[in-house]
């Protein structure tokens, strides 16, 4: 069920548990700033999702209160991660839903990183 992005922070959310480790997860990457596992849904061939290890709802959230240091880390760490799973070349997709009309669905901070395969146009317009 998408979310209110405009919310403050659940410490509850699924993403904030696996952080803890009270749900598990497949591991791809991990530093100080951010953590990467498989999706365990996955729309890709490769899908992985990225998240901060801060306290953030959203892009919007994390754009006007994350410090430089946590955005500059966040986002090598999204660049890291499509390198080490050898999607470069062959191309990409980087997803960052915000709120309900994008279908953001975790209040916690999440990128997609698809790839692995052709993906198909951008937005799907649907039958």
């Amino acid at each position: 069920m998408p979310i209110d992005a405009t919310l403050p922070y659940d410490d509850d959310n699924i993403f904030a548990k696996i952080l803890r480790g009270e749900i598990p997860s497949t591991k791809v990457y991990e530093d100080e700033w951010a953590y990467a596992f498989e999706d365990i849904n996955p729309q890709a061939e490769n899908h992985t999702l990225v998240i901060p290890k801060g306290r953030y709802v959203s892009w919007d959230d994390f754009s006007a209160k994350a410090s430089a240091d946590e955005i500059a880390g966040f986002v090598r760490a999204v660049g890291h991660v499509a390198r080490e799973r050898g999607l470069v070349e062959p191309g990409y997709r980087l997803l960052a839903n915000v709120g309900p009309h994008a279908g953001q669905e975790v209040p916690h901070l999440h990128v997609h990183i698809f790839g692995g395969e052709p993906l198909g146009p951008m937005i799907w317009k649907g039958d």
